[in-house]
């Protein structure tokens, strides 16, 4: 099934954009008469009808409007240090994407090795897993924040930062409380300083492991994203 990102719209007749009009007409070869799935971004789910194939401004016929499509009843944020090779922040960035995820934000920390992403080309690679993987959310990506600022700014009840230091057995998967909104810091390959893992403990984030093996940023990443998705199922 192929999915077409649009704004969300009350009307009978939606156009879309000039880039989803090209995906839609010239790469995929849609023509007038074919039905297409839509989602807005905000939970909207649509199903409609191509009644003017043009690669530059296609027009489509609504049939059907879901609203809260696959709406979650918990809200997780992930603040992940960008890898070196950005080629692997966009992997967890996409797989988060696919598996649930509402909020991530690009952390920079005292040991990281990149202190700058594009987030242009990152919202991009959004874009695309949301409409791959038939989510009607799209994920919040927020501007790289410094370690500090962003400790200091969340008011979650569930907070929680991933640390090579603590044991094996104080686990994401035994602190989190199921259906309840959730902040998870992961840190660079050098993980957190211990002045960072102080900060985030006086501003009561837990610290807590993701399993016995030592792990990259992007696989941690994507680890404490799946834990707390299973929990809420």
């Amino acid at each position: 099934m192929n999915i077409f990102l649009i704004n969300p719209s009350e009307e009978t007749f939606i156009q879309l954009s000039e880039e989803e009009s090209a995906h839609c007409v010239r790469v995929l070869r849609h023509k007038s008469g074919d039905e297409i799935s839509m989602v807005d971004g905000v939970g909207g789910f649509y199903k409609g009808k191509i009644i003017h194939a043009d690669a530059r401004e296609c027009t489509v016929n609504v049939l059907e409007r879901a609203k809260d499509f696959g709406k979650r009843n918990y809200n997780l944020h992930i603040a992940v240090a960008p890898t070196k090779n950005i080629d692997r922040f966009e992997w967890f960035i996409e797989k988060a994407t696919e598996i649930g995820i509402d909020e991530i934000t690009p952390l920079i920390c005292e040991h990281s090795e990149r202190r700058e992403v594009k987030i242009e080309r990152l919202n991009k690679v959004i874009v695309a897993a949301m409409k791959q993987s038939i989510k009607a959310y799209l994920p919040k990506l927020n501007e790289a924040l410094s370690f500090k600022d962003f400790v200091s700014i969340q008011s979650s009840s569930n907070k929680f930062i991933c640390s090579c230091e603590v044991g094996k057995d104080v686990l994401l998967k035994n602190l989190y409380h199921r259906n309840s909104d959730v902040v998870i810091l992961v840190g660079p390959e050098g993980d957190f300083s211990k002045e960072e893992t102080e900060a985030a403990k006086k501003s009561d984030f837990k610290m807590v492991s993701l399993g016995g093996s030592r792990l990259r940023t992007e696989t941690a990443g994507v680890i404490a994203c799946n834990t707390i998705q299973l929990i809420n199922q």
